[in-house]
């Protein structure tokens, strides 16, 4: 299969790019700078330039594939403040790639998220469904992103093997800058390793090369408005990941109020603050998907984060 990828060179792309080619797929990669399409050449795939922005080189691309893999975000747009610039951008590339595969029984795979899907319980795939999920709020943050996954669901009416794969909200892995990197940076310039509260509230969690997989799979052989988990680990508390890093880094581990977490964690408060564990049950049992990677606590203890 020739597949489009957008976010070919990001965290989870550059995993993904090597698992379709090693299993006999044709890759071209959305590259929006040299260094992108640099890394991509180096992996074997082929070079599409362009951007999210960009929509007629989005046309173009799906257009020249046998089906598309979105995994590109305005993540800079999104840290920086402007999180409903970046979900903007990324519904106008949905709908745009959308309208170019309407009709052709092409898969369509995107990627979402499990954080926030039901606080305080351990969400399935079944949640985050509905007619209220459906609908962009302005200013609603998360809930724009969640509209546009319902969105590409409903492709599945349009002739398009659509799903949505969720993410867990770390996708661990030697090279990681995402979340865990930067909670070790903050116990780094802290001088201690916090948690808020009683450090009990859980993340779901993956090793990127299982998360690979999984995209794999949706690719070849998931169903159309298929909802589907990349979670390896339903919940990690985060007192557990506190503590592995202060033995790590040989730092005090501390409790750290609600009331002074945004001081300590800054923007990563509001998310290292949510109980949101997520099953991915339903997923292995359609796909047959079983992650094999190291789990979180095991891939912190081999020191990669540290050095």
């Amino acid at each position: 299969m020739r597949v489009f990828v957008t976010g070919a060179s990001g965290w989870i792309g550059s995993a993904v790019v090597p698992e379709l080619l090693g299993a006999g797929h044709q890759v071209i990669g959305l590259a929006r700078s040299d260094a992108s399409a640099d890394a991509l050449v180096a992996a074997g795939a082929e070079v599409h330039r362009g951007t999210l922005d960009d929509l007629d080189s989005l046309r173009s691309g799906a257009a020249a594939s046998d089906g598309v893999i979105h995994l590109a975000f305005k993540h800079e747009l999104a840290f920086s403040g402007d999180f409903e610039g970046a979900a903007d951008a990324d519904r106008r590339a949905v709908e745009t790639l959308g309208e170019q595969l309407a009709g052709s029984d092409r898969p369509f795979m995107i990627a979402s998220g499990t954080l926030g899907l039901a606080p305080g319980r351990v969400a399935t795939e079944r949640d985050g469904h509905g007619p209220d999920a459906a609908v962009a709020v302005p200013g609603g943050g998360p809930r724009t992103r969640w509209a546009t996954a319902e969105l590409v669901l409903s492709l599945a009416s349009r002739g398009i093997r659509s799903s949505i794969v969720r993410l867990a909200p770390t996708n661990h892995g030697d090279g990681d800058n995402g979340f865990m990197a930067t909670i070790v940076g903050i116990a780094v310039e802290q001088g201690v390793s916090g948690y808020i509260g009683d450090g009990t509230n859980r993340w779901p969690a993956v090793h990127r090369l299982d998360t690979a997989r999984l995209v794999r799979l949706a690719l070849e052989k998931a169903p159309a408005g298929s909802t589907l988990h990349a979670v390896a680990e339903e919940g990690v508390p985060i007192r557990d990941i506190a503590q592995a890093i202060g033995r790590h880094l040989d730092v005090p581990v501390v409790s750290v109020s609600p009331e002074d977490a945004g001081e300590h964690f800054t923007w990563l408060a509001h998310f290292l603050a949510a109980d949101s564990p997520a099953s991915s049950a339903l997923t292995r049992e359609l796909l047959d998907w079983q992650p094999t990677q190291p789990g979180l606590i095991a891939d912190l203890d081999q020191g990669h984060y540290f050095q």
